[in-house]
């Protein structure tokens, strides 16, 4: 077998060997040798967002006269390409590493500097192309990081509010579908008052349509960059202007709505914006997991169940009980939304723990903010499509349920009052009777007073307030 070729590249700590083809470098090599933890890698939003701030950098460095433009336009081609996924498989530092993010930006700096070499006719680890020098002028890993996870969930903010928002469509698509199914309410999981189908529907809806709303609120504050702060926020080494024509280029080259910070110091120490985004992410996980648990509930059974709602069949749910059919999407979906809330309890950890001038478990950070908007985006799309769209009503079984529902006796109080109320439903549970047919039998009977004791209720007032049950579901008074 033949050993694997080298080159051997030099750092401030002495010589390092390379894999020779390698467009990364000595100091990427050393954090490859150095935290070989969890076999991870960085999230491609992370990949595209470095390689984006380093052609924004060249592109000014070269307008700003500080960087000549053959170099400049090998970089800005070699990180545009980065951008692109072209260089993918050269990220190869485990998110788990040294703090603030320096072996994941000399990652960056290296491929670009490498790939630039080559573009300019040299080989990797010549540098014609200085990782430092050049593809680094004017900036710090303190600041191209923060930086860097700003960006790259902004780039996928459009797609996680499209994910979250079809399934809120879906669901209103739902509520209106099944709208003419009046069913048992129940609360504390015990019977309630009648509700429509329509109506637990529209309520999902709006609940996923608000975690939107907090979603895209959050992602404002993201667009505050900190870029040009360099080491602590002072701009140390960056030219004056070099701040403004950072953000103004990323947001030509992104298409993303931009500021720059109006404090760069706090953009160095605080972690807040990402950790609020994180948040209302958290809050998404929550009520998906609500709504996920309600849908795995009224489908269930269907013979010992609830039974109100089938699901489609996506696969066999049992390996040893034929026919069994389970809820497997809505579980996964739950799966997922842990999952979610654990990215943001790191997140969360990791936000209180920057020292001073920085926060260095940035890349922790960043690594389950993407996580997280990637598991997000693909469960909510796979519950739409594959079981939200796919619901329908078990009639029957909804409203043979309400016929049973002892709690309609609450239509009934305008007439005959709580008490009287509360001893029909004792009643009809020792005799297994409806609420119905007991109440309009002792109307008969004269034994069902009005609830000022002034007069008999009569049978036809107990049919009238509950003949439409529909009727229970929109408000008023019944009867």
């Amino acid at each position: 077998m033949n050993a694997k070729r080298t080159r051997i590249e030099k750092d401030s700590l002495g010589e390092v060997e390379v894999p020779e083809d390698a467009l990364y470098g000595a100091q990427t090599a050393r954090a490859v040798e150095n935290f070989a933890v969890s076999g991870l890698k960085p999230w491609r939003a992370f990949v595209w967002s470095m390689g984006t701030i380093k052609r924004a950098a060249s592109e000014v460095h070269r307008d700003l006269g500080l960087l000549d433009a053959e170099r400049a336009e090998a970089i800005a081609r070699a990180a545009e390409e980065v951008a692109e996924g072209k260089w993918d498989a050269e990220f190869v530092v485990d998110p788990f590493q040294a703090g603030a993010g320096t072996s994941h930006n000399m990652n960056a700096n290296e491929v670009i500097a490498n790939r630039a070499t080559v573009l300019l006719g040299g080989k990797p680890g010549e540098y014609l192309v200085h990782p430092n020098d050049h593809v680094n002028m004017s900036q710090s890993t303190n600041d191209t990081i923060p930086t860097a996870i700003r960006l790259g969930c902004l780039w996928r903010e459009e797609e996680l509010l499209g994910a979250v928002r079809s399934l809120a469509e879906a669901l209103r698509d739902k509520a209106s579908e099944l709208d003419d199914v009046v069913k048992s309410g129940r609360t504390h999981l015990q019977d309630a008052v009648p509700v429509r189908l329509g109506q637990e529907f529209g309520a999902y809806a709006k609940a996923v349509e608000r975690d939107a709303e907090r979603i895209a609120a959050a992602a404002d504050g993201l667009r505050r960059l900190g870029i040009g702060g360099t080491a602590v926020g002072s701009g140390l080494n960056a030219h004056p202007e070099y701040r403004a024509r950072m953000v103004r280029r990323l947001s030509e080259i992104t298409g993303l709505r931009l500021e720059g910070s109006d404090d760069l110091f706090e953009s160095m120490q605080s972690m807040a914006d990402p950790a609020h985004f994180s948040g209302a992410l958290r809050t998404l996980a929550l009520t998906l997991i609500r709504i996920a648990n309600d849908i795995r509930l009224l489908a269930s059974g269907p013979a010992t169940g609830l039974d109100e709602i089938r699901l489609p069949a996506v696969q066999p749910g049992s390996s040893i009980m034929p026919g069994k059919v389970n809820p497997v999407l809505a579980e996964m979906l739950d799966m997922a939304m842990f999952h979610v809330i654990g990215c943001d309890t790191a997140v969360a950890l990791a936000s209180q723990a920057g020292q001073l001038e920085l926060n260095v478990m940035m890349p922790v950070i960043a690594h389950n903010l993407f996580e997280s908007m990637q598991v997000v985006i693909g469960s909510v799309s796979m519950f739409t499509g594959k079981c939200v769209l796919g619901i329908r009503a078990n009639r029957e079984k909804a409203e043979g349920w309400l016929a049973r529902n002892a709690i309609v006796v609450t239509a009934l109080n305008p007439l005959i009052g709580y008490a009287a109320g509360a001893s029909l439903v004792k009643e009809a549970a020792e005799k297994g009777t409806t609420i119905r047919d007991l109440a309009v039998e002792m109307a008969r009977a004269g034994k069902l007073r009005h609830r000022d004791g002034a007069r008999a209720v009569a049978p036809e007032e107990i049919d009238s307030a509950l003949r439409d049950l529909r009727r229970l579901t929109e408000g008023g008074m019944a009867g």
